[in-house]
């Protein structure tokens, strides 16, 4: 009997598996979607060879969406409106979805498959991105485990917002027999079109960290994409308070000198998240604004000092300290730089005391 189950399970999973790969072949093979146009905003029409993903259609025509994943469909960044011919809406898809935005017909593109002709629409300024070909001209250690880059553009100049970001293409290296494209908040002024700075966190076994961290060398030549994001100052004289933590230093970093450069009145507060002494830098730097700017402070808070440390500074949360910083609640607007939790917890508490959502901007990652 025993025997007749494993066999019958055996016979089973061969079959599976002799089906898979041959749906897998009839796929590659069989499926021949010819060629697809899309319809862009009503006013451009691209055609592409139909099969692929609309996100490497589009990037096949130089129109590059936002994907920290690379098209996995793990990320949520690379949305867009599909009007017409874009299928049902897949379970890969609907995590990362509003219920207001399935309704407005909002897709992730790496997810959608071009099989027909199709109509989507695009923010104007996704055609202002571009790709860049740099030269590394510098890499700096600010910590054991962050590193600031320096790319220098070969042949071409970048106009971007402070705060924005690029994704950086990592190529295949060692045993990585893969290429990925990565985003990184850029770090450097706005006001310098000719070269961006990326600041990046070591993540274990992170394949575009890795190769940056371990491989990358002074005099290499990148590609990169950009710019993306609505992460930016807006133009209002509302106080600001900045919270960031690791490497959500960058855009916060290339906010302020920004708003140092362009003689900044407003009233400015930097909270820098870190675990331990360790885990800080570019201080200096940053308190050299408070002598720079009209009226900025510098904070920042260490949650788990070591005796080593000998830290006299700020301990535990920021979130107490907020209330220190806040003269007036309804106008002072924050711009928040850090992993999902920090954002949720800071968020939280900048309403407790009064903030407008409307008033707190995040870069999360």
């Amino acid at each position: 009997m025993i025997y007749l189950v494993l066999q019958t399970t055996i016979i089973m999973m061969i079959t599976g598996g002799v089906l898979a790969l041959l749906l897998v072949i009839a796929e590659k093979y069989l499926a021949d979607y010819g060629e697809c146009k899309i319809d862009i905003n009503g006013k451009r029409q691209e055609t592409v060879k139909g099969g692929s993903s609309l996100l490497n259609s589009l990037n096949s025509k130089n129109i590059f969406l936002a994907s920290a994943c690379g098209g996995r469909g793990s990320c949520g960044f690379c949305k867009c409106k599909v009007i017409e011919g874009g299928g049902p809406l897949l379970p890969t898809e609907k995590p990362f979805l509003t219920s207001e935005e399935i309704s407005d017909n909002i897709r992730l593109s790496c997810q959608v498959k071009i099989k027909t002709d199709i109509k989507i629409e695009l923010p104007e300024d996704i055609f202002n991105i571009r790709k860049y070909k740099a030269k590394v001209t510098g890499i700096k250690d600010y910590t054991y485990d962050i590193k600031e880059l320096t790319l220098e553009l070969i042949d071409s100049t970048i106009n971007f917002k402070s705060g924005q970001y690029i994704q950086l293409h990592a190529p295949r290296y060692g045993k990585v027999k893969q290429s990925v494209s990565r985003a990184y908040s850029i770090s450097s002024n706005e006001s310098n079109k000719s070269m961006v700075q990326v600041i990046i966190r070591l993540v274990p076994k992170g394949i575009c960290t890795t190769w940056v961290h371990e491989y990358l060398k002074e005099g290499d030549e990148v590609n990169f994409t950009g710019p993306y994001g609505d992460f930016y100052i807006r133009d209002t004289s509302k106080d600001i308070i900045f919270i960031a933590g690791g490497s959500g230093m960058a855009p916060i970093k290339s906010m302020l000198e920004n708003l140092n450069e362009n003689d900044s009145q407003r009233r400015l507060a930097y909270f820098f998240g870190a675990r331990c002494k360790d885990d800080l830098y570019l201080s200096d730097y940053l308190y050299e604004f408070e002598t720079k700017l009209t009226d900025f402070q510098y904070h920042p808070v260490i949650s788990q000092p070591c005796e080593e440390d000998e830290w006299q500074g700020k301990t535990g949360y920021i979130t107490p300290y907020l209330k220190d910083v806040i003269k007036d609640s309804k106008n002072t607007e924050a711009y928040l730089c850090g992993s999902p939790g920090m954002i949720s917890a800071m968020v939280k508490g900048l309403k407790k005391y009064g903030i407008s959502e409307n008033n707190i901007f995040y870069d999360s990652f």
